[in-house]
């Protein structure tokens, strides 16, 4: 299910009126401070554009966000229904914001939550600020590109069932390399512990939304999705979209949403920001011709690539996971090391040598990713990949940063993100208790958690990832993860 009616989907009221807001000649003597005034500031006015500068307005305005008819609840009607959800919410602060306050709110359901292992650093960070205690369910591992995917039906039943007390499940899915899960069976067997299936849909606010895309969690039965809209749908940057499904928990999550939802939102939140929601859902709701020439394209890129025979694809080989129930095609996860040149150095050369810009690599992958609606130079990038030199003798081991096992759980996150900690060498945090999220970013999955013991291969992975072409450790105080902050020992 996605769209039931698509002309009711074919207005955009926030950006319009905001649109409509933005051509009057008001004289502004609120905030912002600019004034939309493109004399006085002419230099914001050249780097963010002259009409940015007059739609962007202050909040709570009559005629745009004000009243039960207002554009703005018209448009979050309309998102509602563009994604079969019982309500919407926009974000402002991207899906990390949905993540936050899905968890905030769970957290007056219980103190106990299953949770998918690779989920993104902002999941622990809401953990931190409710403080409830997390049981891990591990997912699906490619051991030799060193990718996660995601969690199968039967993990997590036998999470909730080891863990009776647990208030909510929290799973990921697609992943940041396009894999699908099964939502339909996640929610069964959430639904039959008696607890809701929230899912992180970051990667996914565009299925649905054609034949050939997998369907979107809301319609398979998850109680709450955190949609980043910018992603692949087409908003802008920092923009997403928190819905609320039909199932048997919509009424109390509701309640308890709306709340943690004030708790975090801005009061000044950008109205550049809202509108793009806003237009966003009706290209996606209306435009299903665009859609299918972007997954043409892609299909083209995966086609070429075949042919040519120096790089593979990674989703060729989803079918020896059991997790993986379908692949979204918007994502073109390819293995650089069986063309001979690692993904970090891939990506970097790809961008300073051939201005072609992919959206991730890790140490075998580049991740390219095709915005639904967009229109790619298919024949450049592929030109430009197989323009790479190879720099690899063969395809050793060496090039394999394989992931690290977690170490073992030993403080709740907040208590230990909270409580007296040092910074200490990294090889003397081995055996020690974290006091931070770090992960390798992107994808910003962390590979150890504030309570978690840090164990010799997850220093060693964050390291190597540290060192490489455009590696990053998010959550590290030292940018080469040569010392990490612990826990200090009680007295």
């Amino acid at each position: 299910m996605s769209i039931r009616n698509p002309r009711s989907q074919t207005s955009a009221p926030y950006a319009e009126a905001l649109t409509a807001y933005a051509q009057k000649e008001w004289i502004r003597l609120i905030v912002p401070g600019h004034s939309a005034d493109e004399r006085a500031f002419g230099s914001l006015a050249g780097f963010a554009g002259g009409t940015q500068l007059r739609q962007d307005v202050t909040p709570l305005l009559d005629g745009l966000d004000l009243g039960a008819d207002s554009p703005m609840a018209q448009a979050l009607q309309l998102a509602a229904g563009a994604w079969g959800a019982h309500r919407t919410w926009f974000l402002t602060a991207g899906a990390s914001q949905g993540n936050r306050v899905a968890a905030m709110a769970l957290g007056s359901l219980g103190q106990h939550l299953v949770v998918q292992r690779s989920v993104h650093s902002s999941v622990i960070d809401g953990l931190v600020l409710n403080g409830m205690r997390a049981s891990f369910v591990q997912p699906t591992v490619d051991c030799e590109l060193g990718i996660a995917h995601g969690v199968t039906a039967n993990d997590l039943a036998a999470a909730l069932a080891e863990h009776p007390d647990a208030a909510a499940a929290f799973v990921v899915t697609p992943s940041y390399f396009g894999a699908v899960a099964d939502v339909r069976a996640l929610a069964d067997v959430a639904h039959a512990a008696g607890v809701p299936l929230v899912v992180d849909e970051a990667w996914g606010a565009h299925l649905g939304f054609h034949p050939d895309l997998p369907q979107h969690a809301i319609a398979a039965g998850a109680d709450l999705v955190i949609s980043s809209t910018h992603k692949l749908g087409g908003s802008l940057t920092q923009s997403a979209m928190l819905h609320l499904g039909h199932g048997p928990f919509a009424d109390v999550l509701e309640r308890l949403i709306q709340r943690a939802f004030r708790a975090s939102q801005s009061t000044s939140e950008s109205a550049l920001l809202l509108g793009s929601l806003d237009l966003a859902r009706r290209r996606l709701a209306t435009e299903t011709d665009a859609i299918g020439a972007s997954l043409e394209a892609a299909d083209l890129m995966r086609r070429q690539i075949r042919a040519r025979g120096r790089f593979t694809v990674v989703s060729d080989g989803f079918a020896q996971f059991p997790d993986i129930f379908a692949a979204d095609p918007l994502h073109l996860a390819i293995d650089t090391r069986a063309g001979g040149i690692p993904g970090h150095e891939a990506r970097w050369r790809l961008m300073k040598e051939h201005e072609v810009m992919v959206e991730m690599a890790t140490n075998t992958t580049i991740v390219a990713i095709i915005g639904a609606g967009a229109a790619p130079d298919t024949g450049r990038f592929i030109d430009a990949l197989h323009a790479l030199p190879v720099t690899l003798d063969q395809r050793h081991d060496a090039l394999q940063l394989k992931l690290p096992a977690p170490g073992e759980m030993r403080m709740a996150p907040r208590l230990a993100y909270f409580a007296p900690s040092r910074t200490v060498q990294a090889e003397q945090a081995i055996g020690q208790i974290s006091a931070d999220t770090l992960a390798a970013y992107p994808p910003g999955i962390p590979n150890v958690l504030p309570g978690e013991v840090v164990t010799s291969e997850v220093v060693s992975f964050l390291q190597a990832t540290a060192a490489t072409q455009g590696g990053h450790v998010r959550g590290a105080a030292d940018p080469a993860v040569r010392t990490m902050r612990i826990v200090t020992p009680a007295d």
